[in-house]
């Protein structure tokens, strides 16, 4: 085995770790906004990974590959935020510990 694909098994492995883990972390933690941690934070890293893999096999790829993780790392916090702001307005998830609410006086205003 040469060193190219040493490194893209690798990535590509690493990368499906960081996926399932991050399954889990939705599946497993209490509170919307830490599922929204688990589901954006760690997809964002595993699919960085796993692409980054996928073009070690495939060098000729790695354009698209590039091209397809610049709109991950750009639209993964936007729909992570729409998804906060969504979540804010539900009762039943709102936090215990949430000691200052800056969001209670707007009303469906613009950001």
């Amino acid at each position: 085995m040469n060193f190219m694909s040493v490194l893209a098994h690798s990535l590509t492995g690493l990368g499906a770790l960081v996926l399932f883990a991050s399954g889990l972390g939705v599946f497993r933690m209490p509170d919307v906004w830490n599922k929204m941690h688990a589901g954006t934070k760690a997809t964002t890293l595993g699919s960085i990974l796993f692409l980054l893999g996928l073009g070690c096999f495939q060098p000729s790829w790695m354009p698209k590959l590039l091209l397809i993780i610049v709109f991950i790392v750009l639209t993964n916090p936007v729909s992570s935020h729409a998804l906060a702001r969504a979540a804010h307005g539900e009762p039943s998830e709102k936090p215990d510990n949430l000691v200052t609410d800056d969001l209670a006086d707007r009303k469906g205003g613009s950001l």
